[in-house]
């Protein structure tokens, strides 16, 4: 098994179990609200080398249940802990080569890199960018720093001023001793 693999498995499936109990309080908030039909919502998305998959995600925003609920398609293999985002069937990037090599993530490169002042921006560009270069250091580095990241993007959305900027250059992927002059 593909030590990615292994990682998707064994933390996905330890944070699905630690997060099983404030996803089930939050389902059932949310079936109260809700009018008959689940409480889940469904959305199709591109998967590894292009198939479809039903994402299910429970429609909560805080303290990021919503990514958290989609913890079942890490432990199934429908999606890694990090990758691209997963794009519906049809939107801009869907197709390309490059992201069908890999599973989509619930966390990713163009998820740290959100806000920060680095030029390339660019949501595709960045997935792109982790799909060419990833490795496991960059997974374990991009699950780090996305908790801090979750909160710099809570900060900003507030408004609150000084919040940090999420700041990792394209060099953070690489192995240690790596020189592009070699």
């Amino acid at each position: 098994m593909h030590p990615k693999r292994v990682l998707d498995l064994t933390l996905g499936s330890t944070l699905l179990l630690l997060a099983a109990p404030a996803l089930a309080a939050a389902a059932a908030v949310t079936a109260l609200r809700r009018p008959p039909g689940g409480v889940l919502v469904r959305e199709p998305r591109a998967g590894l080398d292009g198939r479809p998959f039903l994402l299910r995600t429970l429609p909560v925003r805080r303290l990021r249940l919503d990514t958290l609920s989609r913890l079942p398609h890490v432990v199934r293999g429908e999606m890694s802990l990090v990758g691209p985002a997963p794009l519906p069937p049809g939107a801009p990037g869907e197709d390309a080569p490059w992201r069908r090599r890999v599973r989509p993530g619930l966390t990713g490169l163009a998820q740290v890199r959100r806000g920060s002042g680095l030029p390339w921006e660019e949501p595709l560009m960045l997935d792109q960018h982790y799909v060419e270069h990833h490795w496991l250091g960059l997974d374990v580095h991009l699950l780090l720093r996305t908790p801090g990241a979750l909160r710099t993007a809570r900060r900003e959305a507030a408004g609150q001023p000084g919040a940090g900027q999420a700041h990792l250059s394209d060099t953070d992927h690489r192995v240690r001793g790596y020189s592009a002059a070699e």
